[in-house]
């Protein structure tokens, strides 16, 4: 759906555990051995093809240097879920939430909210201002658009017909200042 950048940047260090329905949830950078199964989230949810992701994710894996963040939700020592951001180019402290997915027997158990909020503390660390997410005004994305609602992201933007006839990309932002 969309068209990514490679972007460099320092790479950034983020760890996280809780607890969900009992079970171990951790937060941290995706690594080389995630792929298979973050392709399994991708098959289950259509958010892209599969087969994109290890060219996506090859610069923020072989140089260390990537601009993008990409973390990978765990349960179980198990990866079920992903977050893709990059900073916005020519923006002062704005990033861009480019993808999250959750496995979807996983989804509406709390790992997309937690991992939306780690990626959110770490832009807060480092002094960035605001993160916005796109998606689709389909009725299929009414799930996606309530999700960024409920995470405290109001609907910024709609463009009419962007992604295609009768599908308006819809933005949503979030200050994190």
């Amino acid at each position: 759906m969309h068209e990514l950048c490679a972007r460099h940047i320092t790479r950034i260090c983020l760890i996280g555990g809780t607890k969900k329905d009992g079970k171990s949830m951790k937060i941290r950078l995706t690594k080389q051995n995630d792929i298979a199964a973050l392709q399994e989230v991708l098959n289950g949810t259509e958010l892209y093809p599969s087969e994109m992701l290890p060219d996506m994710v090859d610069g923020f894996l072989s140089d260390g240097q990537g601009l993008e963040i990409w973390l990978t939700c765990e349960k179980n020592s198990k990866a079920v879920g992903f977050c893709y951001a990059v900073p916005e180019e020519l923006a002062e402290g704005a990033w861009n939430m480019l993808a999250i997915a959750i496995l979807p027997t996983e989804q509406g158990k709390g790992f997309g909210g937690a991992i939306v909020k780690h990626l959110e503390v770490e832009l807060k660390k480092r002094g960035q201002r605001i993160l916005i997410a796109d998606t689709s005004g389909s009725d299929e994305f009414a799930k996606t658009r309530v999700f960024y609602r409920k995470n405290g992201y109001s609907e910024e933007a709609r463009i009419r017909d962007f992604w295609a006839a009768g599908d308006d990309k819809v933005v949503f932002w979030k200050s994190l200042i």
